[in-house]
């Protein structure tokens, strides 16, 4: 399945105020959806779309009530 396209990357790696202001609740919910998918070409695209959302979080609450779920990492034991 191929990577849903929202419009709204980070670019370069960089998570600006002025993106995170593009955010509305559909856009945010095609995030939260390509990370329920799992469905990435490689680790790291995960990785910035989890950042991307972590961010949204802490900045725009508001539209991640729905996908805390998302966000917290479980505990684990290393041993």
């Amino acid at each position: 399945m191929a990577k849903k396209d929202i419009g709204l990357n980070c670019s370069k790696g960089k998570i600006t105020e002025e993106l995170l202001l593009q955010f509305d609740d559909q856009s945010t919910a095609q995030l939260a959806e390509r990370l329920e998918e799992e469905d990435y070409t490689s680790p790291f695209d995960s990785l910035s779309d989890w950042h991307l959302l972590r961010a949204l979080a802490i900045h725009r609450p508001e539209l991640t009530l729905n996908y805390h779920h998302l966000i917290d990492q479980e505990p684990f034991d290393e041993d």
